[in-house]
């Protein structure tokens, strides 16, 4: 059963915050800053008003998620430390006295109330929603990019990925007594999981049972990761992958594991919107939809900053048909063809042929291709065979024993066109500029808040981890403008 509404602390200790958490504390500022009520409305129908016994307050488990990606730590660490710091305390609505949860709840709360909740969408409308109100938000411009997580089980076995983190125990734990070594079970050979995860619980029972050896910070982490894996992702080990991880592409020769996150900023660095895919998806293919969403938590949209993947055709008719500036290059296949410099033949505007490197002109021409289906048509421009047999740049022009010789030049769309000349004024070039301001934001996200490897499997999981971060970043944002 759930309470309508978050009870009054009463507490004679209560003034103890007042003295110990400084008001530039960042905690007592996001509680300062953020109305988490709306936790409560959105997850009231995953819960039973009117019967059971009271359940822990959802705004204090959402806020428990908030101190996981803050921090970055684990469940039973942040809920550990929310024991001892009073700045988590006052944080989660909590008199310094009260007892905290039990780590576990953080799990059925995830798996249980958050389940069928758009909760990304939710939490990025919420931070844009205060941004507007506090004036945070001036420009009309939003910013595209693409950033790519790494899989948590990055296609390792069930078994692989409990060795490693055993191994990583065993290790922490040889560094501060190796006697302990006598102590451990056997390890596994069957090459079975249920044998394996039998082995890693041995193991875990040794160490604890050891009393202050696993409260060593060093082992403690380690040790926290394996239970942790052990009985949390029981579900997830038994399936041999993330079965919705996908292969992707960083560049020709660099590949990675796991998920793309495709996200919207404004120029104040400010995120608006951001849609979670499989790793192989096109980045061009979300832009539409990062526009709407932007669009729709209050966002007046004139311009689109991105890089060539954001150039396609379909964008920017779109664009053009919605009165937004496309503010991205096109791809230089289009722009420049697949020739090198030196390999280019000239156009002779008077004769409307083409001319060779050796000065040979074209003797006719004929237009392949079809409109309006999807694919540019070409002029292909035909040569003298016999000039060309004996031509002295022959070599890498003329193939021995070929029937004819063409040079083939792509008719531009009259959207190409356009973007083309576009590209090449001043206006687009300093806007273009302001792209660097999206690497950066994906940088922290990673770097600060855990967003370069997945916290858990599948799609959901990511959603999650996904709609945490971006809230974070959001307040921390909002926060500095303020100040």
């Amino acid at each position: 059963m759930i309470q309508q509404q978050q009870s009054m602390v009463l507490s004679p200790y209560i003034e103890l915050y007042n003295l110990v958490i400084p008001k530039d504390n960042i905690l007592r500022q996001i509680n300062e800053l953020i109305d988490f009520s709306f936790v409560y409305e959105e997850l009231k129908e995953s819960y039973c008003l009117d019967n059971g016994r009271n359940a822990i307050d959802p705004i204090r488990m959402f806020k428990y998620l908030l101190l996981k990606t803050i921090f970055e730590l684990s469940d039973v660490d942040i809920v550990e430390r929310s024991q001892y710091d009073m700045s988590f305390k006052y944080f989660l609505h909590m008199a310094p006295e009260d007892p905290v949860i039990d780590p576990s709840s953080l799990t059925k709360f995830r798996k249980l109330r958050l389940k069928d909740l758009n909760l990304l969408d939710m939490l990025i409308n919420k931070t844009v929603e205060v941004a507007i109100e506090k004036g945070i938000i001036n420009s009309k411009s939003i910013i595209v990019d693409a950033t790519h997580t790494k899989a948590r089980y990055n296609q390792k076995s069930p078994i692989e990925i409990l060795q490693d983190r055993s191994r990583k125990l065993r290790k922490a734990v040889y560094k501060v007594d190796e006697s302990l070594k006598a102590k451990f079970p056997t390890k596994n050979t069957s090459g079975v999981l249920e044998d394996e995860i039998a082995y890693c619980q041995k193991l875990v029972d040794v160490i604890e049972a050891e009393g202050g050896v696993c409260e060593l910070p060093k082992i403690k982490e380690p040790l926290n990761l394996l239970k942790e894996t052990v009985t949390d992702d029981l579900d997830q080990l038994r399936i041999s992958e993330d079965q919705d991880a996908k292969v992707g592409h960083k560049s020709a020769d660099s590949s990675f594991f796991g998920y793309k996150t495709h996200l919207a900023m404004t120029e104040e660095r400010i995120i608006t919107a951001a849609v979670v895919t499989t790793g192989e998806k096109n980045d061009g293919k979300q832009l539409q939809e990062l526009i709407e969403k932007s669009k729709a938590v209050g966002m007046e949209v004139k311009t689109v900053i991105g890089d060539t993947a954001y150039s396609e055709k379909d964008n920017i008719t779109y664009t053009k048909d919605n009165n937004i500036e496309l503010i991205a290059k096109l791809n230089p296949l289009i722009t420049q063809g697949i020739r090198k410099k030196e390999d280019e033949f000239q156009f002779n505007k008077d004769a409307g042929m083409y001319v060779c490197k050796a000065g040979h002109m074209a003797n006719r021409k004929a237009r392949q291709g079809k409109t309006g289906v999807g694919k540019n048509q070409t002029d292909t421009y035909y040569f003298d065979i016999e000039l060309c047999k004996r031509c002295p740049f022959k070599k890498g022009c003329y193939k021995e024993g070929a029937k004819c010789k063409t040079y083939s030049v792509s008719i531009k769309s009259s959207e190409h066109t356009e973007q083309m000349a576009f590209q090449e004024s001043e206006y687009f070039k300093g806007k273009a500029k302001e792209r660097y301001k999206i690497e950066a934001k994906n940088s922290e996200l990673k770097h600060r808040h855990g967003y370069d490897v997945a916290s858990s499997s599948g799609l959901v999981g990511m959603e999650l981890q996904g709609a945490m971060a971006i809230f974070t970043v959001n307040i921390k944002r909002i926060l500095k403008l303020i100040r």
